[in-house]
């Protein structure tokens, strides 16, 4: 009996498939096989190229390299203006699934709302959102290190001012894109800005930068920017113009301070301010530059330009004598008066009493054309093109408009208005022997270019007259610095609201020149709506004025060319010498 296998004994093992099965299924593998063999091959060898760029797509980027703003300094070189590094937060919600824990952290981090934070990520239909604008690179650290899916940062950079308000108005301020907004920020936007450079990099999935491979282009930084500020005479202008705003509860107030020679502006501050180091004060009010942008009736400082156009036109002498009568004088219907009756007076006395009635007598006699010319060769009634953005041109009418009562009240500042920066231009000229150099808020290199506006005989009689001022007698002893002779003119004019003037409200001021002997300093002051008990501007700006001098005088290193006595010093309580407004 023959032994059979186990295996083979069963029914349905014996049973055999169909051999074209079996022939089919192998086939269907082999052909399998073959495609992906030859499909293998085709993107191996034709499509090589083009697989490698999508890959290299997917993990290398081109990365921009922020370009470092040029640096804002004073004349001797210290910074004004500086870029400082920093980095931007950013979020790609689609990728963001951060738990309650490290949404409290990165809130801690950044002092915010952890409920803000939450916010940003929850909206998954974005891919961008940004989670802070110029963090310091420690917080960004910090932030990285809580591992959240989906947050990156980027390189930036944020310009940091350390004088904060002191000098912010004429630096102005930049936005949170690092482009100027305000100030020589703006002016000099394209001067600043460097061109940004690129460069290869390999980002993993979550986007951190793994690897660079490339610089392609190196970032170009922007051009410094040297300035004619003297950082300490800006200072000082600053302290005692604050200073004087509080005590005299005054609306607001600006400073000048320009090189005479060479148009130089070494300091210009305003007040209020504002600190372009925290955007919360950025407000129109606080930012804008009062002493370039805003313009007022300048009253009595205009005395001395019209005198210099009645000299230059041969219409007085210096010793002519004018009788102001009883102290009054009527043209038309209007009524001009002195507020201290002198009957008669020589014309250097006018100046340093500030008649009224003496220079309105003279007008009558003198062209309004010749005082026309003189004040728009001052510059009146144009930009002064100092550099500076905002530049008001002021008002000064056609003289043959002018009708005789307001040829009487433009020699004494009413019925014209300027800027404080342009007050302070138009009086270089008697620094200068006539001469108005060019003004510029930049470094200058060199002789400036001038415009003559008066004789060389006529500056040097009006500057002579102008000492009295600051004498016994004079509108503003208040002004003198000891150990230097001062000459200089008191304003003191209502203001001028909605086409009549403001009998409650004045505008104080005072421009003068040092050392008078061979005068390189020239200093406008400026305070507006002085509120307390005295507001004559040879007792609320003259003191502003001294202080301001005497401090830039002295940082200057020039050489005193008066006795350092009580003839040169203030007076501790100066007499109230009431000005003609």
């Amino acid at each position: 009996m023959s032994r059979r296998s186990p295996v083979h004994s069963h029914p349905l093992l014996r049973l055999d498939l169909q051999r074209w099965r079996a022939r089919l299924t192998l086939g269907l593998l082999f052909a399998g096989f073959v495609v992906l063999s030859a499909r293998a091959v085709y993107l191996h060898v034709w499509q090589s190229d083009f697989l490698t760029n999508q890959g290299e797509k997917r993990a290398q980027r081109i990365a921009v390299i922020p370009a470092y703003r040029g640096m804002i300094t004073d004349r001797r070189g210290e910074p004004l203006a500086v870029s400082t590094p920093v980095e931007t937060l950013w979020a790609n919600p689609k990728e963001a699934d951060p738990s309650a824990e490290q949404i409290q952290a990165l809130a801690d981090i950044l002092n915010k709302n952890p409920e803000q934070i939450a916010r940003l990520f929850a909206d998954k239909r974005k891919g961008f959102v940004y989670v802070e604008r110029l963090l310091e690179p420690t917080k960004a650290e910090q932030a990285r290190a809580l591992n959240i899916a989906g947050l990156h940062s980027k390189p930036a950079y944020r310009r940091y001012y350390p004088a904060g308000e002191v000098t912010s108005h004429v630096l102005g301020a930049t936005d949170i894109e690092d482009n100027g907004i305000e100030g020589l920020e703006l002016t000099y936007q394209s001067w600043l800005t460097g061109e940004p450079g690129s460069q290869r990099v390999v980002k993993d999935r979550p986007g951190n930068v793994v690897e660079i491979l490339e610089r392609i282009k190196s970032p170009k930084p922007g051009r410094d920017l040297a300035l004619a500020m003297n950082q300490h005479i800006q200072y000082l202008a600053y302290r005692e113009l604050n200073d004087a705003v509080a005590l005299n509860e005054a609306k607001a107030g600006s400073v000048v301070v320009l090189d005479a020679r060479t148009g130089e502006i070494l300091a210009m501050a305003n007040s209020p301010a504002f600190n372009p180091n925290s955007r919360p004060t950025y407000t129109a009010e606080r930012m804008r530059n009062r002493a370039v942008a805003d313009t007022f009736e300048p009253g009595s400082t205009m005395k001395p330009m019209f005198v210099a156009a009645a000299l230059d036109a041969g219409v007085v002498r210096p010793d002519s004598v004018i009788d102001t009568g009883p102290g009054w004088f009527i043209i038309g219907d209007r009524r001009i008066t002195d507020t201290h009756p002198k009957g008669v007076m020589t014309l250097a006395e006018s100046i340093q009493v500030s008649s009224n009635v003496a220079v309105a007598k003279i007008a009558l006699e003198t062209r309004g054309e010749d005082y026309w010319n003189l004040l728009s060769r001052a510059g009146l009634g144009a930009q002064p093109k100092s550099g500076l953005p905002g530049e008001a041109t002021g008002r000064l009418r056609p003289f043959g408009t002018w009708r005789p009562i307001e040829k009487a009240t433009m020699a004494y500042g009413h019925g014209l208005s300027l800027s404080l920066l342009q007050l302070a231009h138009a009086y270089t000229a008697f620094a200068n022997d006539g001469v108005m150099p060019q003004l510029t808020v930049l470094r200058r290199e060199g002789v400036a270019p001038g415009t003559r506006v008066m004789t060389e005989k006529t500056a040097n009689q009006v500057l002579a007259m102008m000492e009295l001022v600051t004498r016994e007698g004079g509108t503003a002893p208040m002004a003198r610095v000891s150990g230097y002779r001062v000459a200089g003119k008191t304003g003191t004019a209502h203001k001028f609201v909605d086409g009549s003037y403001d009998g409650r409200n004045y505008i104080s001021s005072f421009v003068g020149l040092a050392p008078a002997s061979d005068p390189r300093l020239v200093v406008a002051v400026m305070l507006d709506e002085p509120r307390g008990r005295i507001y004559y501007g040879g007792l609320v700006a003259a003191p502003v004025f001294s202080k301001v001098m005497s401090g830039a005088l002295r940082f200057m290193a020039l050489p005193p060319d008066a006795p350092f006595d009580q003839t040169s010093a203030p007076p501790g309580e100066a007499p109230i010498v009431r000005e003609s407004t």
